[in-house]
């Protein structure tokens, strides 16, 4: 299961959902987690459809988008996701 967070350096939520999805890497190891800068990754954000940072999308096993969240994700938003993943 990947994770893909979008974010930009001058974000301040961004610093919020880092500490968000820290707290659910280390409750589930197999988590990948690529965090994409919007500002240096234009191409990945725009075929992606972000339209604000932060975004956090959850794939599947196949690359399938099975989440998305635009704005700060609980911890629980997160883990319920991460289980439709599996």
């Amino acid at each position: 299961m990947q994770l893909v967070f979008f974010a930009s350096s001058f974000c301040e939520p961004c610093i919020q959902t880092r500490a968000v999805l820290d707290q659910a890497s280390k409750l589930v190891p197999a988590l990948k987690i690529a965090e994409l800068d919007v500002a240096r990754e234009t191409a990945e954000a725009e075929k992606a459809g972000i339209r604000s940072t932060p975004t956090v999308v959850v794939l599947d096993g196949e690359g399938s988008e099975v989440f998305r969240a635009e704005g700060v994700p609980s911890l629980d938003q997160v883990l319920v996701a991460l289980a439709k993943a599996v």
